[in-house]
């Protein structure tokens, strides 16, 4: 199946559109030889014939299953943080078991795909699908625990800058579709209209259109974010983040990628 485009690093975007094997499904038999007979033309890897329906569903699996195990460590991430144990060395080492493979946490999940493709199987039977759902709603609701440790940590400050490092849904892309850090700035920026959301995204040269027209979102250089935070966010971890900077002294730090703090 052909992953959702990404508008950043097309070599890999087109790489992948050889070489991934592809699930065709089609309403008869022939239309699906058809459409494979079309994939063959510039597509290396396996052709796999199905009929419609199920070639569908096989889409929304793969998204669902990424999304459950995202779920499985975004949940652990909020439990650790309640027990006080540092959930990028607990992944690290339970990982260290043969069969054990957990991915890292964030600040929630989006893009086009992952975020949304799980509720059509939910919509589908919803009786059945009580896990798939349950790992949709732990998601959504990495953002909103991002946001109430962020207020935590501004509590008490007249003036607060919050400085939220990355808007796109995933490291190293342009791509805002379903972002949880998007949503984070824009809650923060309504929920504490007396502080300053500097936001860094180096891909993007304007805000989307519901940050831009806030007073107090303004998007601004990695530099000048760090250099006036009294909370540092990291809610995406780009490469342009991944050397730990030194931050101004007394802020805080909010790492939901672990990229400073593991």
């Amino acid at each position: 199946m052909a992953h959702c485009p990404e508008r950043v690093l097309p070599g890999r975007v087109m790489t992948e559109l050889v070489t991934n094997d592809r699930v065709v499904g089609g309403i008869t038999p022939e239309a699906a030889r058809r459409a494979k007979e079309l994939y063959d033309v510039f597509c290396d890897g396996e052709i796999l014939l199905t009929d419609a329906t199920t070639a569908e569903m096989a889409k929304l699996v793969e998204n669902s299953f990424r999304d459950v195990n995202i779920a499985f460590a975004n949940e652990l991430s909020m439990i650790c943080a309640n027990l006080g144990i540092d959930v990028w060395e607990l992944i690290s080492l339970a990982n260290h078991h043969p069969r054990v493979n957990i991915l890292q946490p964030g600040a929630g999940v989006g893009g086009h795909c992952i975020a949304v493709d799980p509720w059509f199987i939910v919509a589908a039977d919803p009786e059945n699908s009580r896990l798939i759902r349950t790992a949709r709603e732990v998601n959504d609701a990495k953002p909103e625990w991002v946001v109430d440790a962020v207020v935590r940590s501004i509590a008490g400050t007249p003036a607060p800058v919050v400085a939220a490092l990355g808007l796109a849904f995933k490291a190293d892309i342009d791509d805002l579709r379903e972002s949880p850090a998007r949503a984070i700035v824009a809650r923060l920026a309504d929920l504490q209209p007396h502080a300053t959301i500097l936001v860094v995204e180096p891909h993007v040269d304007v805000l989307p259109a519901e940050l831009e027209g806030l007073d107090n979102v303004r998007l601004v250089s990695l530099e000048e974010a760090l250099g006036a935070a009294d909370c540092v966010a990291l809610l995406v971890d780009h490469k342009a983040f991944r050397n730990p900077p030194a931050l101004r002294s007394g802020a805080e730090l909010i790492d939901t990628r672990g990229a400073w703090t593991a």
